[in-house]
This record gives C-alpha cells, sequence and structure tokens, in this order.
C-alpha cells in the first residue's frame, strides 16, 4: 500500500460516489416543494391578494424569504464542496466528476 493510499484510506472508508445525476430532482425535492412548503406559498400569495392588502410589507416579507432561502442554499453548497473534497477527493457533482477520484488524491499536494 503506498503511503498516499495509506492516508487517504481512513477518510474515504471505502465509499464510492453515486451514477448519474445526484442531488436536486430526487423524490426528497418534490415532496418539500410540492407538499411540505404548502403552507408557505399560501401565507405569501395572502399577503398580496388578502384584505388589508399591504404590498410594501408583503415585499418586505418576500424579499426576507427569499434572503433566508438564498443564504442557507449558498452556505449547504459551499460546505457541500468543502466536504467532497477533504472526506471524498474532489469536488461534488456538478463541479467534479461523482465519486472519488483516484487520480487527485486528497493528500496528492504533499508529494
Amino acid at each position: 500500500m503506498s503511503t498516499i493510499a495509506a492516508l487517504a484510506e481512513p477518510l474515504y472508508h471505502g465509499y464510492t460516489g453515486t451514477d448519474g445525476l445526484t442531488g436536486f430532482p430526487n423524490i426528497g425535492t418534490y415532496l418539500i416543494f410540492a407538499v411540505i412548503l404548502v403552507p408557505v406559498y399560501i401565507m405569501v400569495v395572502s399577503w398580496f391578494a388578502g384584505t388589508p392588502r399591504d404590498t410594501k410589507t408583503g415585499m418586505l416579507g418576500v424579499s426576507y424569504l427569499v434572503g433566508i432561502t438564498a443564504q442557507m442554499w449558498i452556505g449547504m453548497f459551499i460546505l457541500t464542496v468543502i466536504i467532497g473534497f477533504v472526506f471524498y477527493g474532489g469536488l461534488p457533482e456538478p463541479l467534479g466528476s461523482p465519486g472519488p477520484t483516484g487520480d487527485v488524491p486528497i493528500f496528492g499536494f504533499l508529494f
């Protein structure tokens, strides 16, 4: 066993990447956006369609929702990239190829 393989073994644990597209278009995505978030959709529509109507406050609420959602998604994307690089030896999909790459081991920069 080479030095690089010995150093990488505790991190990789023998896991391999999934084939094909992973991430967003799964059953969980449809469940969250079509079922779980229905109360949020109703709330946003009621800000603009209900009475009394206050468009300024409604737009403030929508901007808060968009800001919070963007913050969570961007933060999780950055965390996913860091975890993929550190523990799986490469960038995750769609930035890199699926699964750990043997060509670019995590400790390759040391040698």
